[in-house]
């Protein structure tokens, strides 16, 4: 496995899914990689916002000391496109599925060499294209530690469709 792992808005805002199976998976990630590197674009992390910033404000204000505390605790390098990413996006089969922003990420993955674990499943759909992503480990969330365990629960008002992120 490379050492660098992205991820996108989709397995973020997936710590909040309406699906139980995902929201797990994706709670899963994050507590077993609290202290490890993980990298995500400005564009990824521009994405949740514009999740949350859309909702009432009560659902914004039981997120967000959850989603300050864990970008504080969790090591996430935010990173911008870079031109060796440009050159990658040629290198991605056309499909017509996917937005420029999932193109441009994939490109950022594969010229840094990396993988991307996202719940997204227009980019779960280029695994099968030989390209380097893949959903999180289907597992029960396990319990952050706290406070950033009772921050999570609190933060579980704000449900999303992952599928649309």
């Amino acid at each position: 496995m490379p050492a660098e792992l992205y991820i996108d808005a989709s397995l973020f805002m997936g710590m909040h899914a309406a699906d139980t199976r995902v929201r797990q998976s994706c709670a899963s990630f994050f507590a077993k990689h609290l202290h490890h590197r993980v990298w995500m674009t400005y564009e990824e992390v521009g994405r949740c916002d514009d999740v949350v910033w859309a909702l009432p404000r009560e659902t914004q204000d039981a997120y967000y000391p959850f989603m300050d505390v864990l970008h504080s605790t969790m090591p996430v390098k935010r990173v911008p496109y870079t031109q060796e990413a440009w050159t990658a996006a040629a290198g991605i089969p056309d499909t017509e599925e996917l937005s420029l922003r999932e193109r441009l990420l994939m490109a950022t993955v594969i010229a840094s060499g990396s993988r991307l674990i996202t719940v997204n499943p227009r980019l779960l759909h280029l695994a099968d294209r030989g390209l380097a992503v893949s959903a999180p480990a289907d597992e029960r969330e396990p319990e952050f530690p706290e406070p950033l365990a009772g921050l999570y629960r609190t933060s579980l008002l704000l449900e999303v469709d992952h599928a649309r992120i």
